[in-house]
């Protein structure tokens, strides 16, 4: 029975767990905090996760929350009208919603996590309640064959250098903001269906929402991403979450004031509801190397971790946790070598670098044919599909976003169908 160790309780590294655990692997799992602290503490993430990284998690039967979770059929775009704040209300120039193919769905991290880690222990994992330190795994990396990295914050992602030709940020390009509400009121011009919605306000940023399951039922997220240093780059320093979502709030009334007019019965649905930060999105040499010689492979957002601006996290961390377990179950009782180790990271880029493409892309002020695209999808419902499905495939993309000949084919093809 081969023993692996997995450092890091989010969503690659706890899938990975308790996948390679269902398949006999002997599996120690460490984490920084018990999984009461997760339940009850703040929220960590803004996940809405599309049809294939869910599919990953029925794959191991372990979509406990599907039949709770809102069923996301949608997707939808708005822009603001460039320069219609200030005078009076916003104005809406494009505003359209798409139709999934396989619905997607929102679990709150805190719920999920902290599931998915008593199963892990019920089913006879060990679980170690240790924050890691480098130290630490230069001591581990002896007695497993194999330790994954999948902690993407602290000390531990040091170990895996940046990589300069696929990182063109070295800053952060947003500064994030996230609140989980109840109280949100529907979209009056799209009943029936849950939808994310992706309000764009240009050169200012970006406002998500989405509906979710937390730890006191259905809720809301709002999730403000703001261009540093503008006006939406409020959120640095404020502790209070009432404080925080007033904040939230006034931005909406005056940037998206179609979503604030929902939004102002809003409640928060408990104190750890609120979130903020920034980080530059980078991709990472995928193996580090330990003082004593040993060897550890970097796991989902330790490797690659991208702006939340187009919801790819808990995707990105379910499709990495998939590909390391087959790479593992395929590799039987051979060594993992670092030769393995950077085969099975490449597996994972094949679908992963089409993630960091795009969310690159949608950092960057768009071109005029993403601009004529997103515009084109309020008259042609197959091309707002086509962009909402992109979204669970970003593969996609390839074929009608970047290149401005490609887009305008591609629309040329669908007003003419």
């Amino acid at each position: 029975m081969r023993k692996i160790l997995v450092v890091g309780a989010g969503q690659s590294g706890l899938q990975l767990a308790l996948g390679l655990q269902s398949h006999g692997y002997e599996v120690t799992l460490m984490s920084n905090r018990t999984a009461d602290e997760i339940r009850t503490g703040r929220v960590m993430s803004t996940q809405c996760m599309f049809h294939t990284a869910l599919q990953h998690e029925r794959d191991l039967q372990l979509n406990f929350w599907e039949s709770q979770a809102p069923k996301i059929e949608g997707l939808g775009v708005s822009v603001a009208a460039p320069g219609s704040w200030g005078e009076g209300p916003a104005a809406r120039a494009i505003d359209w919603v798409g139709k999934l193919d396989g619905y997607a769905q929102s679990v709150d991290q805190r719920v999920k996590m902290a599931g998915w880690m008593d199963t892990f222990a019920q089913r006879g994992g060990q679980l170690v309640i240790h924050g890691a330190a480098v130290g630490d795994l230069d001591y581990f990396s002896r007695t497993y064959d194999l330790v994954l990295v999948a902690a993407g914050k602290g000390e531990l992602v040091s170990m895996f250098a940046r990589d300069p030709e696929r990182s063109p940020y070295s800053e952060p390009q947003r500064a994030l903001a996230v609140a989980y509400v109840h109280g949100l009121g529907p979209r009056p011009e799209h009943p029936g269906f849950d939808a994310v919605r992706c309000n764009l306000v240009p050169g200012v940023g970006e406002l998500f929402i989405m509906p979710t399951l937390t730890t006191s039922g259905r809720a809301d997220i709002l999730f403000w991403e703001g261009v540093p240093g503008g006006p939406l780059d409020v959120f640095n320093g404020v502790k209070d979450p009432a404080k925080h979502l007033s904040l939230t709030l006034e931005l909406m009334e005056k940037f998206t004031p179609w979503e604030y007019a929902r939004a102002t019965e809003v409640e928060l649905t408990d104190a750890g509801a609120t979130l903020a930060g920034r980080y530059a999105p980078t991709v990472r040499n995928p193996v580090g190397r330990l003082p004593g010689g040993g060897l550890v492979l970097g796991v989902a957002d330790v490797v690659v971790a991208n702006d939340p601006i187009t919801g790819q996290g808990s995707n990105s961390a379910s499709k990495c946790a998939a590909a390391y377990l087959a790479s593992i179950l395929e590799h039987g009782d051979k060594p993992f070598d670092e030769e393995w180790m950077r085969a099975t990271f490449d597996r994972y880029w094949d679908t992963a670098q089409h993630v960091t493409k795009w969310t690159n892309a949608m950092l960057a002020p768009p071109p005029e044919h993403i601009l004529n695209l997103i515009g084109a999808a309020e008259q042609l419902q197959p091309v707002a599909d086509r962009f909402a499905n992109a979204f669970n495939d970003p593969a996609d993309f390839e074929n009608f976003f970047y290149d401005p000949e490609k887009t305008e084919a591609y629309l040329a093809s669908a007003a003419g169908a």
